[in-house]
């Protein structure tokens, strides 16, 4: 099976989206942290986008990735601005952390590359487990828009070094019924001329119903839900592609078998 996010591919990530880069998404992330009380997890840290702007405006944040690439990107991006965060490698599903959190934040649809539903109730109830009661969990789903199989999509960087790192973007699968998408890229790197590296990389990304993904979060315990489309807090969504942020709270009340009764729900499904 293709891997994603190895070394080209994080170092094109951090090319093209370099630390405090937004899409809207740091600005509304800051300003809804401001209501929360405890440290910060963000779980698929990345470069260290998100996370080193936190961490500059005082927020109490850690983080990880399964991505060793994308932490050693991390590491260098925050020791080159003084910052030594609690970064480690882990997956949502099975990190454990000594820490309980005032909120666990995953923008930008990265909680969607959990495309097997088990996997994602997994991380959600890990989630929880690892939220202060009343805590919050921010999470970015994207809503499908047109998928077009087999259009390319040509893209081109240039590294600091003067190599040139080229990215051909494609989708090859698409599941209608078990709701997710597969996205391949082929990544090569030039020098002088000559092709010096090249990596091929899968993308598995799956989509959610709004109601569908509302309804997930309260079987795991959460309760309080808030739905905002496109940055704008309270913001119904009204149209595919568009981000939709949930906003929930580890109601830990009453909820201690929450996640249980909902894995197994699931088993007899």
């Amino acid at each position: 099976m293709l891997g994603y996010y190895s070394k080209l591919s994080s170092e094109v990530y951090d090319l093209d989206k370099p630390v405090g880069s937004s899409f809207g998404d740091v600005e509304y992330y800051a300003e809804r942290l401001l209501e929360c009380d405890g440290p910060v997890l963000e779980p698929a840290v990345g470069t260290g986008r998100m996370l080193i702007p936190l961490l500059e405006q005082g927020f109490d944040v850690d983080g990880f990735d399964m991505s060793t690439e994308m932490l050693e990107i991390c590491w260098t991006n925050c020791s080159e601005r003084g910052l030594d965060p609690l970064v480690f490698e882990a997956s949502m599903e099975t990190f454990e952390s000594e820490r309980d959190y005032g909120a666990i934040i995953i923008p930008t649809g990265t909680f969607l590359l959990l495309h097997e539903r088990e996997a994602a109730i997994q991380a959600l109830h890990n989630f929880f487990k690892h939220l202060l009661d009343g805590g919050k969990l921010i999470v970015d789903v994207m809503l499908p828009g047109n998928i077009e199989l087999y259009r390319e999509n040509i893209r081109t960087w240039t590294t600091p070094k003067g190599e040139v790192i080229t990215v051909e973007s494609k989708k090859v699968e698409v599941d209608w019924v078990k709701q997710y998408s597969v996205g391949q890229n082929r990544y090569e790197k030039w020098h002088a001329g000559s092709l010096v590296d090249t990596e091929l990389e899968r993308i598995p990304i799956r989509w959610y119903g709004i109601d569908e993904f509302k309804d997930l979060l309260e079987k795991v315990g959460f309760t309080d839900i808030t739905i905002s489309a496109d940055y704008e807090y309270g913001k119904t969504p009204s149209r595919p592609g568009q981000t939709v942020t949930f906003e929930a709270v580890a109601n830990k009340s009453g909820a201690e078998h929450a996640g249980e009764k909902l894995i197994h729900q699931e088993d007899e499904d």
